[in-house]
């Protein structure tokens, strides 16, 4: 199976705690948290989407 080429989330800056993001070769997301590695979350683009959305709405 292939490792998927993870990317430091852009918002983690210097941060110890940081989000990590891959692109599956299916087509999904994947999540992980640099503390967790071993733990990661799946979605669709459309799903992370409409979070990053809420969340960016319930900011303002």
């Amino acid at each position: 199976m292939h490792e998927p080429a993870w990317q430091k989330s852009s918002f983690s800056e210097d941060q110890a705690n940081c989000i990590y993001l891959a692109t599956s070769s299916d087509g999904t997301i994947r999540l992980r948290e640099s503390d967790d590695p071993g733990t990661v979350l799946t979605t669709a683009p459309q799903g992370l989407a409409a979070l990053l959305d809420n969340l960016r709405r319930s900011a303002t």
